[in-house]
């Protein structure tokens, strides 16, 4: 389907203007770019297609996910060009641009409150276990992102993208970890061509449950599950640092005003760890980062509603 070749293929830029002098350059893969402004987009083909492949997703049958917003936007993107039906849960920690794109994609949406509008352990674990009641009907497939390998394909795919558009150059690579799909898929695939890449993992300071913290609540959508997640292995990252949600906000706020680069605040997180590691690393090394989602997703929330 041509709407779906759209996906991936995204550019590899170098930021101007807010990297110290005595710094790596830092490289931000702009995954905006994809069709519905999210990185998610190819996890969302590569789960779909591998379970239409393998008779797991038969025709006729419909989609179920639980998501923080993009997962499910990603999905509805696919489904609908696929014309397969959608059930997605979710809560008021998801922005409402995201809720509102999941429906005009034609996803049906389940809402499952959250008191505090932030994303905790027990709102994660409450939409896990509504998703599993509505895989339960007919026909229903769960594509369970959490513990969904068929992911990490799609994510192996972009780390090659990434060694390609960086000329082998790829000190270092700086990822959040939601699913920790993205991370495992890239890492893997840059460590294939050099085993000796730096691989920083990023999860919420307040929630930074794989650094041996408490889980909390935060309002970096999509990371800090509130506990390690499935796909997550103690080998995946050479280190684990995390980011608060004020400085994630802040960093996303001056990506968009001094690069131009417009985000959400998980990409905010990226980018301020990256900083910290192009510092360490010095000049003529290289660092990479991602920026996750679109600023689009995010105009209602604390990130841009108010600056």
């Amino acid at each position: 389907m041509a709407v779906l070749n759209t996906i991936g293929r995204t550019r590899l830029v170098p930021l101007q203007h807010i990297v110290p002098q005595g710094s790596a350059r830092v490289l931000v893969k702009l995954e905006y770019e994809n069709p519905t402004g999210s990185m998610k987009d190819r996890m969302a083909l590569a789960m779909v297609e591998a379970a239409e492949a393998d008779g797991r997703l038969r025709p006729g049958g419909s989609v179920v996910e639980y998501t923080g917003g993009s997962t499910g936007v990603s999905l509805a993107f696919v489904c609908a060009a696929k014309r397969i039906p959608l059930r997605v849960v979710t809560s008021e920690a998801s922005s409402k641009e995201k809720r509102a794109h999941m429906a005009a994609l034609g996803a049906r949406i389940t809402l499952v409150a959250s008191p505090t509008g932030e994303t905790t352990k027990a709102l994660t674990l409450e939409m896990i276990e509504t998703a599993r009641r509505l895989a339960s009907a007919p026909g229903g497939y769960w594509t369970d992102q959490l513990n969904n390998t068929d992911q990490l394909s799609s994510y192996e795919r972009m780390g090659e993208e990434i060694w390609e558009q960086a000329s082998g150059q790829v000190g270092a690579f700086v990822q959040s970890v939601g699913t920790g799909g993205s991370l495992r898929g890239i890492s893997t695939r840059l460590r294939v061509h050099n085993e000796a890449v730096h691989i920083v993992a990023v999860e919420p300071e307040e929630s930074a449950v794989l650094s041996g913290g408490p889980s909390g609540s935060h309002k970096i959508e999509g990371t800090g599950a509130g506990f390690i997640v499935p796909l997550w292995t103690g080998t995946l990252a050479n280190e684990i640092q995390t980011v608060s949600t004020e400085e994630a906000i802040a960093t996303a706020r001056r990506l968009a005003r001094d690069e131009g680069i417009f985000a959400g605040t998980s990409t905010g997180g990226n980018v301020a760890v990256a900083l910290r590691v192009a510092a360490r690393l010095g000049p003529g090394k290289t660092v990479v980062t991602v920026a996750v989602d679109s600023g689009m997703k995010y105009l209602s929330t604390a990130l841009y509603a108010q600056t």
